[in-house]
């Protein structure tokens, strides 16, 4: 049973009410009184949603395609001599980071959880760090001769294959597209990484305020 108390102060009638936890209102003040969590998380999110997380996830999942087509194709026509990307293995474990960082973007879309977007900020590093390996190792690809036609000694003859330079520009092309495709998925991660850090900023800003 629930206890009040009446005090007079400086004309001021305070009415204090005790309610025992048994009582139903006590579920329901409880209820009432708990911190609007889900909300700020919510607001963060929708933060975080003005960078196009879905269009920026089906850039990366269309372009980790792409990488790992390229390279099944390649790693079964250099098998015998590959080339520095090729034997990297750059475009499998960066095509599979681009369709994880995708796919997370993409679910950010329809989610609120601020522990998505920080996931997502964590993949997005990898993708920044892992295409500015793969531009550097392109670009050696592209500054160096083709796989089998490095003549390791003076007298040993190189190829028949290796004098038409239409296969060096070939590869060249290439690799030329696949570190465009590498700049754009730098710039795609960049964009997801600098609008998740600052919806993480803010979320811890306001759990600290609250």
């Amino acid at each position: 049973m629930a206890a009040t108390t009446v005090t007079d102060s400086g004309g001021v009638r305070i009415i204090t009410e005790v309610i025992p936890s048994t009582d139903p209102r006590a579920a329901q003040l409880a209820s009432g009184s708990r911190p609007l969590a889900p909300a700020v998380s919510s607001f963060q999110v929708r933060g975080f949603r003005k960078a196009q997380p879905k269009a920026l996830g089906t850039i990366h999942i269309f372009t980790g395609i792409i990488h790992i087509c390229f390279g099944i194709i390649l790693t079964i026509s250099e098998h015998r001599n590959p080339s520095i990307p090729v034997a990297s293995g750059i475009f499998f474990w960066l095509g599979l980071l681009l369709l994880v960082s995708g796919s997370l973007l993409v679910e950010s879309e329809k989610r609120d959880n601020i522990l998505l977007v920080k996931t997502c900020c964590i993949v997005n590093v990898g993708v920044i760090l892992s295409t500015l390996v793969a531009t550097l190792l392109h670009t050696v690809a592209i500054v160096h001769d083709l796989p089998g036609c490095q003549a390791n000694t003076f007298y040993q003859l190189r190829p028949e294959w290796c004098s038409s330079p239409e296969n060096k520009m070939l590869s060249n092309g290439l690799d030329s597209i696949l570190v465009i495709f590498s700049f754009l998925e730098f710039c795609v991660a960049v964009v997801a990484l600098a609008f998740g850090y600052n919806a993480i900023k803010q979320h811890n800003y306001t759990r600290m305020v609250l």
